[in-house]
């Protein structure tokens, strides 16, 4: 069977279970920067939803939806405090602060996934499940693009596998 340009193969498919889910790149390209995220001090946390969200239509319910997909997922939350990061590719999101390297037991009854996830991995899950609910809801290009930036992020993440379970 041949395939031209353009046309996919079932090795092109992401398989979950893969450790590696990096995008390949030709060896003519240059390197994609690595993403980083920058926690928010605590002067400039009271302009982040709008800083970030302000264009988008109603963001003002996006804290609120993120607290009520973790509260959803983690039957052990009870609220708290949360950070907030920005993204090297232009990005934000908030999760949950920690006091130590505590894992956070999250569990999506929609598709029968679950994991043990460090709080940003918990955040990241949650804040592209707000995302993308709230990009489909508000049809809005630019929440579209936050959900974007998230994911390649996430995509590079450490717990890569255990985000995207959660979020499949």
């Amino acid at each position: 069977m041949a395939f031209t340009k353009g046309t996919t193969d079932m090795t092109d498919i992401i398989n979950l279970n893969d450790n590696n889910l990096l995008r390949t790149q030709s060896t003519d390209e240059a390197p994609t920067p690595e993403l980083t995220a920058t926690l928010v001090t605590d002067e400039l946390r009271v302009d982040f939803w709008p800083q970030h969200f302000g264009s988008i239509p109603q963001w003002i319910i996006l804290e609120p939806t993120v607290f009520a997909w973790m509260d959803r997922f983690c039957a052990d939350y009870i609220g708290g405090i949360w950070q907030f990061y920005t993204l090297s590719n232009g990005g934000a999101f908030t999760a949950p602060e920690a006091d130590s390297e505590e894992y956070w037991s999250l569990f999506n009854a929609m598709n029968g996934n679950g994991g043990e996830l460090s709080a940003e991995a918990a955040g990241i899950a949650v804040c592209l499940m707000t995302y993308s609910h709230h990009a489909m809801r508000t049809e809005c290009d630019a929440m579209t693009e936050y959900y974007y930036r998230l994911r390649d992020y996430a995509l590079n993440h450490v717990e890569c596998s255990a985000i995207m379970h959660i979020i499949d």
